[in-house]
């Protein structure tokens, strides 16, 4: 999903400043917040802590972050309402787990975006391709169709028309008859020693030290990326919170986009301004 793909995490939680009934208290003191962030992994850690010294000296509001391990938590939490937002999870993950859960949470922000790519220790460019090559594809149902899709985007296979997220099945076209291997996402990397090609998430691409710009062909950025942008996500009774909405605004900000290019490079693109053609 996302980057560290799908890179597909963030939680907020608000409580109310506690003050003293008998003492008088200052504006200030009794409109301060604390928010808590959760975030899946802590690769993003270090931004929301920038984004809290931000939010902190403009809008006397505290910005923390809580780490979650797996995918299947944040969006509990925040629906039963015991975490305010969460910014691990493109819009297609979201959207899937609402239709699954009656719909109880709601995208406030976009983030980034994380192309995905496909690799090859053999290869130097997608034309490099030969007849009965081999290609390694995430074996979940939202990554392999994400794979596929920039197959396809990079002239090696067609898909059936009117097919948004495709299986093996739904190959039209497959000139250089390649051979596919489904594989789970975190083995990508290791699938390229006996495969001519694979297809990769940033996340795991990272993590095994693989070079970008050694990739052979990148996800290209275009109308149909909506689905894949990552979102800030907050319960759908809570969505107009002015607090959540000044960490959104804080989030959108250049000093995000210039951590997010001082950082990780072409591999988290600001989404939340891009034009999508």
């Amino acid at each position: 999903m996302t980057h560290k793909g799908l890179k597909i995490g963030t939680i907020l939680a608000v409580s109310a400043f506690a003050a003293g009934t008998i003492a008088p208290i200052t504006a200030n003191a009794a409109a301060k917040k604390t928010v808590t962030v959760g975030i899946v992994g802590t690769s993003d850690k270090e931004l929301w802590d920038n984004i809290n010294k931000t939010t902190q000296k403009k809008y006397n509001l505290t910005v923390k972050t809580k780490v979650f391990t797996d995918y299947n938590q944040p969006n509990k939490a925040v629906a039963d309402g015991s975490l305010d937002l969460n910014a691990f999870q493109h819009v297609y993950f979201l959207n899937n787990w609402n239709k699954s859960n009656n719909n109880k949470v709601k995208a406030i922000g976009k983030t980034f975006i994380t192309p995905i790519r496909l690799y090859s220790e053999k290869y130097k460019d997608v034309k490099d391709f030969k007849k009965g090559d081999s290609i390694a594809v995430p074996n979940d149902s939202t990554n392999e169709g994400r794979a596929l899709t920039l197959l396809q985007s990079a002239g090696l296979i067609k898909i059936k028309k009117g097919v948004d997220l495709p299986t093996l099945k739904d190959i039209q076209s497959n000139k250089l008859n390649l051979k596919f291997k489904e594989v789970a996402a975190d083995q990508g990397p290791s699938s390229l020693k006996s495969m001519d090609g694979a297809v990769i998430n940033t996340n795991y691409a990272q993590e095994a030290k693989l070079k970008l710009n050694s990739a052979v062909y990148v996800e290209p950025i275009n109308k149909k990326s909506k689905q894949w942008i990552n979102v800030i996500v907050a319960r759908k009774s809570d969505a107009n919170k002015k607090a959540y909405k000044q960490v959104v605004k804080t989030y959108q900000s250049k000093q995000t986009k210039q951590y997010l290019k001082d950082t990780w490079g072409k591999a988290e693109i600001p989404s939340w301004d891009i034009k999508l053609k």
